[in-house]
């Protein structure tokens, strides 16, 4: 039971630290262009997660943000987390266009 404790408080401080983080509150206060945000996936994506988005090296981005919070997506972006996806450091209005890109998958 304590272990479940621990993680519950783990994954909120985690959702809350990257809520607040200034980098996220920046890309998410800007309205994102769905078509510069294609390009960018294009440009930085698409060769390991495939021209449409439906996966190849890494998973298909189809539906992504239904399961995934924009905070997640922005974290797993720029954090390079899980190899072997490198870190990208878009700046906050590509990141912008980049998620409401992937809202339209």
């Amino acid at each position: 039971m304590a272990g479940i404790v621990s993680l519950v408080i783990l994954a909120v401080a985690l959702f809350s630290f990257m809520n607040f983080d200034p980098y996220v509150s920046q890309v998410l206060a800007l309205k994102g262009d769905a078509d510069r945000g294609r390009a960018i996936f294009q440009a930085n994506c698409a060769v390991c997660h495939g021209i449409q988005a439906d996966g190849y090296i890494g998973p298909s981005l189809w539906g992504v943000s239904q399961r995934r919070s924009q905070s997640h997506i922005i974290h797993q972006v720029v954090s390079g987390q899980t190899p072997p996806m490198p870190q990208f450091e878009p700046n906050p209005q590509e990141m912008a266009d980049l998620l409401n890109y992937l809202k339209t998958l």
